[in-house]
């Protein structure tokens, strides 16, 4: 990927949160750590879409757990699940609306996949030290735009993954989107 791609303003995260989540597909997630700028292609994203969407952590409410989400689009959300892994979202849509698009796929750039929310953030020591950060070069995790154009018919939109508790309305939904060949 290129070196010199912009990074996503918050602008953009501020966006309607499918959107979002469609758009971030084919952007870059880039990790500092160690001294080094690792890149990776985001793939795969879910878009999780306010107190209405019953998938959503905000659907509950404002709680200490959920005050990122309900807070400015482009800080990342990081939360702890199973007791034992770690998932990275970050805040969509406007301030105050409970929203996030979730990162479940990426390539590094010698093409190997790395599949799964909790595989990324074990793969790029992601933990709850980056929770409410904005996503910027000065937290060390941050998105550039595409560094290639992707056409709309290499995107597959599906329901998302393992949300059935959330009722057959929001578990159908096709907000899970994903890099196709």
């Amino acid at each position: 990927m290129n070196n010199r791609k912009r990074i996503i303003k918050r602008d953009f995260f501020e966006g309607p949160t499918v959107i979002v989540a469609r758009e971030l597909i084919g952007c870059a997630l880039v990790r500092r750590r160690n001294g080094k700028i690792e890149r990776f292609m985001i793939t795969e994203t879910e878009a999780y879409d306010g107190p209405q969407d019953l998938a959503c952590h905000g659907a509950k409410g404002l709680t200490p757990r959920t005050k990122v989400l309900f807070g400015k689009a482009g800080h990342l959300y990081v939360y702890f699940t199973y007791g034992m892994h770690w998932l990275l979202n970050v805040v969509a849509g406007p301030e105050g609306y409970p929203a996030g698009v979730l990162i479940r796929g990426i390539v590094d750039p010698k093409g190997t996949a790395v599949n799964g929310p909790a595989r990324i953030t074990k793969k790029l020591s992601i933990d709850g030290r980056f929770h409410g950060k904005a996503a910027t070069r000065s937290s060390g995790l941050w998105f550039e735009e595409r560094s290639t154009v992707i056409s709309a018919r290499h995107i597959k939109s599906s329901p998302r993954v393992g949300i059935d508790y959330a009722g057959p309305i929001w578990a159908k939904k096709p907000w899970r989107f994903r890099l196709m060949g």
